[in-house]
C-alpha cells in the first residue's frame, strides 16, 4: 500500500497530462476556467494546458498523501513534507507563469534534497541515516552500510542530472514518459544491483 501511495502522484500526473494532451481544446478551456484567476493573463492556451492541469493534479495528490497519513495516525516522513513544499512552490510557479520549466525541476530538487540529506548526515553528523531507517530490518557490517549510503547519494545526484538533461533536451511529452517509466525503471535497476551486492552479507549471516 505504501509503495502505491508513494507513486500515486507520479501516475496521476502522467495520466492527466496524457489525457489533456489528447484533448487540448478541452484542456485549454478547463484550465482557463479552473486556473484563470491564478495564471498570469488569465487565459491558458492549448499548448500549455496539459502540463498545467497535470501540475494541479500532482499538487492535490501530494496534499492527499499528507492528509491520508494524518487520518491514519501515521508519522509523516520529512521527505514527504519536502516533496509537498517543492511541488507547491515549483508547481505554483509553473501555473502562474505558464512555464513548465519550474515543475520539470521538481524531481531534480527532490533527488538532490534526498542525496544531500544523506551526505550531510554521513559527513557532518557522522550518522548513516539509511542504517537508522533500516538497521532493524537487516544486519550488515559497518563498511556495507557506508557503501550503501554512498551509492544512494551517487544515485540521487546522477538521477537529478539525468532529469534535467531529459527536460531540456527533449519534448515535454518525452520528459513525462521518462518521469514515470524511465525514472522508476532506473531506480528498479539500481535497487536490484544493490540487493545483489548486499546479498553476500545476508548469506554470511545465515
Amino acid at each position: 500500500m505504501k509503495i502505491l501511495l508513494d507513486f500515486l502522484p507520479i501516475v496521476l500526473f502522467f495520466g492527466m497530462f496524457k489525457y489533456a494532451e489528447g484533448h487540448k481544446d478541452w484542456a485549454a478551456a478547463t484550465a482557463t476556467e479552473w486556473l484563470g484567476a491564478l495564471v498570469s493573463g488569465g487565459v491558458v492556451g492549448p499548448s500549455e494546458a496539459p502540463v498545467l492541469l497535470a501540475t494541479v493534479v500532482v499538487i492535490a495528490a501530494t496534499m492527499a498523501q499528507i492528509l491520508w497519513q494524518v487520518v491514519s495516525g501515521k508519522k509523516i516522513e520529512p521527505m514527504l513534507w519536502i516533496s509537498l513544499g517543492l511541488v507547491v512552490v515549483l508547481g505554483g510557479a509553473t501555473i502562474y507563469f505558464h512555464n513548465e520549466a519550474f515543475i520539470k525541476w521538481k524531481p531534480t530538487a527532490l533527488y538532490w534534497a534526498m542525496g544531500g540529506a544523506l551526505l550531510f548526515g554521513l559527513v557532518v553528523l557522522k550518522k548513516n541515516f539509511l542504517r537508522s531507517l533500516m538497521g532493524t530490518q537487516m544486519e550488515l557490517p559497518e563498511a556495507a552500510w557506508r557503501v550503501m549510503c554512498w551509492s544512494w547519494i551517487g544515485f540521487f545526484a546522477v538521477m537529478g542530472c539525468i532529469n534535467l538533461w531529459v527536460a531540456y533536451t527533449f519534448s515535454t511529452d518525452i520528459w513525462v514518459n521518462f518521469k514515470l517509466f524511465g525514472g522508476l525503471g532506473l531506480m528498479l535497476v539500481f535497487v536490484v544491483g544493490q540487493a545483489a551486492y548486499l546479498s553476500r552479507y545476508m548469506k554470511s549471516e545465515t
